[in-house]
């Protein structure tokens, strides 16, 4: 009687427990559009870490892939606060290059642009004060 009472609880407990578990690898996002600042700031990063490989063959290149795009993830969460996954942000990569070129020149036009402006900004204008504090 006692081992027929614990094969009812077990089997009780089976049906009761909730919905399986999924892995936090596996966890979705609700999709939406991506802001263009959002757009820019993946695209700086994607070409400034080579994530294409134009620049020569790399050893695991789905592994660098992997850490490049989780680089990418970590600063749209830190800057602009939206959570989005690797396979959204390699899609919407993937969709710029091919199916939206006229966007993606919009957006290598402005960090061109940028480059240009942030070097300006920085070239330090050398004066005899300052050259004299240096040496």
């Amino acid at each position: 009687m006692a081992e027929t009472q614990q094969v009812r609880n077990s089997s009780n407990e089976e049906e009761e427990s909730p919905e399986p578990e999924t892995s936090q690898s596996r966890r979705r996002f609700t999709p939406s559009n991506m802001a263009f600042v959002e757009m820019l700031e993946m695209v700086d990063i994607l070409k400034r870490a080579d994530y294409d490989g134009k620049y020569g063959p790399y050893l695991n290149p789905n592994v660098r892939k992997a850490k490049i795009m989780s680089k990418v993830v970590k600063s749209l969460h830190r800057n602009f606060g939206v959570r989005r996954s690797k396979e959204q942000l390699r899609k919407r990569w993937s969709d710029l290059k091919l199916r939206e070129q006229d966007q993606y020149r919009r957006i290598k036009k402005v960090l061109l642009k940028s480059d240009v402006h942030v070097v300006e900004e920085q070239s330090p204008h050398f004066t005899s004060d300052s050259a004299q504090r240096l040496i």
